[in-house]
């Protein structure tokens, strides 16, 4: 049992070497009420490997900062449309 903690250990720490913070803006244009961010915030902090998130409703952006070991940015995409506000990378 030692020995399996052991190894999942280190295949965590090692992983964790090799991830990289990113940050992705996104275009949300079709939040149309002041309560929308928030469920824009909620789905994308259920996406494991999100790190943090802004959205700003006078903007129609989301700020997310995310671990690209954990996720990447169609898996946000998909959560923000999911929650039933289609989003695209802000270019």
């Amino acid at each position: 049992m030692k020995k399996l903690f052991m190894m999942l250990s280190m295949l965590l720490i090692v992983n964790t070497a090799f991830s990289k913070e990113k940050s992705v803006s996104l275009d949300v244009p079709t939040m149309t009420c002041p309560v929308c961010p928030f469920t824009v915030e909620k789905a994308l902090n259920g996406v494991a490997g999100v790190l943090t998130v802004d959205v700003s409703f006078e903007e129609k952006l989301a700020q997310v900062t995310f671990d690209d070991v954990l996720t990447n940015t169609k898996a946000l995409i998909a959560a923000t449309t999911n929650a039933g506000y289609p989003s695209s990378i802000k270019e």
